[in-house]
């Protein structure tokens, strides 16, 4: 498939999923991804779309009056956890985005339209801390360089990044490879750790300053979560991550039985600009 087309059904289905995902399943899916009661409970439900695959606040050491941008925001999940962290002096780097935003006042915080690959919008330098969670893998892979060069140009020298991101124990097989309803769930994409780590040395980042770690997550947690927050143990019994992409049953049928944590992981990666 064109990495044209792979953007086109990228942005189609997220605009679906923008519409409405059942807040039972947001929380559910973000627990197990590692956000704490007290952390849900501090940002409006409706900004958590049930999307993660991590949580990249634990790891990026956010202080009261930083400059944080969060690559891929979606309904502004993560953004308005960082709000609450930097506090009125902060910033955070959509239209659903910005109706959250402006019903609960969130006056620090900035929604930028933009591809993460060029964020020409944002001037260099700009950033204490980059955070961003289960994005960078749906930017099909001869253009992540790009994404990675971009977090590096943003930052201030000494500025960290802190990314939940899914990647490749091994080489994917050509059915999830070719699944589109995989690759919108965040899979079918993602890279090799060893692409990453390259990745993130090339584009500048410090070479003993770079950590990759699987963080243990369940991925079946996106096809076994029901709308209620239940858990339908394997198959594709939940599913409600693909239903709010507006998939279609048969577009799941290749991925009966299978363990999508033998192939991929949910991953933490640190690193600092020198």
């Amino acid at each position: 498939m064109s990495t044209q087309k792979i953007y086109d059904h990228v942005t189609e289905r997220y605009s679906a999923a923008s519409r409405g995902t059942a807040l039972e399943y947001g929380a559910s899916v973000a627990k197990a991804f590692g956000y704490s009661e007290k952390e849900l409970a501090d940002i409006p439900k409706e900004s958590n779309l049930g999307l993660s695959c991590g949580n990249p606040m634990a790891m990026a050491s956010i202080r009261e009056g930083e400059t944080v941008i969060d690559l891929g925001s979606g309904a502004g999940f993560d953004v308005f956890l960082a709000a609450n962290k930097v506090g009125p002096n902060g910033k955070d780097m959509l239209a659903r985005a910005n109706e959250i935003k402006e019903k609960h006042g969130k006056s620090n915080v900035s929604f930028v339209d933009s591809q993460i690959t060029d964020m020409s919008a944002i001037p260099s330098g700009t950033a204490d801390c980059i955070i961003s969670n289960c994005v960078i893998n749906l930017v099909p892979e001869e253009d992540k360089p790009l994404v990675f060069k971009e977090m590096h140009r943003l930052l201030k020298p000494g500025g960290r990044v802190a990314i939940s991101d899914i990647l490749a124990k091994k080489p994917l097989p050509e059915k999830l490879r070719a699944n589109m309803a995989l690759y919108v769930g965040c899979v079918s994409g993602a890279s090799l750790v060893g692409q990453y780590e390259q990745y993130l040395r090339e584009a500048g980042f410090e070479a003993g300053g770079a950590a990759i770690k699987d963080d243990g997550a369940d991925l079946n947690v996106y096809l076994e979560t029901n709308p209620d927050g239940t858990r339908t143990a394997g198959g594709t019994g939940g599913n409600l991550c693909y239903q709010a992409y507006a998939f279609e049953k048969k577009d799941l049928a290749d991925l009966e039985g299978e363990n999508l944590n033998e192939w991929a992981g949910s991953y933490k990666i640190y690193a600092v600009k020198s």
